[in-house]
């Protein structure tokens, strides 16, 4: 089984126990900020999925750092329990699912926004309001700027990508520009 497919299934289990709850978000970023941390350590990776360390010093390990990110309530015993059945490579799948149903449930896309240098002032709001009105849900942007695009846009709003990057142009006409082989 995948780890897309397992993260599936925990996300599943972990977001109707946080619905009950009342805490589906507060749970998910709690979990999500868990799982930034172990993403991030390759250390911290290696330690806890090695077979070698006994399953106590992983489960304070875990409760440690879940302390620390303030993981509490379900969040912990979701932690434990994956260190537990030793599913923590499916952490960040398990982020991301969690995130999207909570999404999902609340009526919340989630848009990113990458341009080329700092719009100017309104733009993104401008951005996000026909964003919301497209899609008939609420929108959580997120921007970066990126000068490789060299000018334009580039629109994520969940699975779907919208280049209007100039960079993506130029590349176009390079690749129609060369002759066939």
């Amino acid at each position: 089984m995948s780890y897309d497919a397992i993260g599936r299934r925990y996300a599943r289990a972990i977001f109707e126990l946080g619905k009950e709850e009342g805490r589906a978000s507060a749970i998910a970023d709690q979990i999500a900020s868990f799982a930034e941390t172990y993403d991030s350590s390759e250390e911290l990776k290696i330690i806890l999925e090695n077979p070698l360390v006994d399953e106590a010093a992983r489960l304070a390990i875990v409760g440690d750092i879940a302390a620390r990110v303030g993981a509490t309530g379900t969040a912990d015993r979701a932690l434990r329990l994956v260190t537990k059945q030793r599913r923590l490579r499916a952490l960040p799948d398990i982020a991301r699912h969690l995130r999207r149903q909570v999404d999902e449930d609340a009526k919340v896309v989630r848009a990113h926004v990458t341009t080329a240098s700092a719009p100017s002032g309104g733009y993104l709001d401008r951005l996000k309001a026909q964003i919301e009105q497209s899609t008939g849900q609420k929108v959580v942007l997120t921007h970066t700027v990126d000068p490789s695009i060299i000018g334009g846009v580039i629109t994520s709003i969940g699975d779907r990508v919208v280049d209007g990057s100039i960079r993506s142009r130029l590349l176009s006409f390079r690749d129609a520009a060369r002759p066939s082989v």
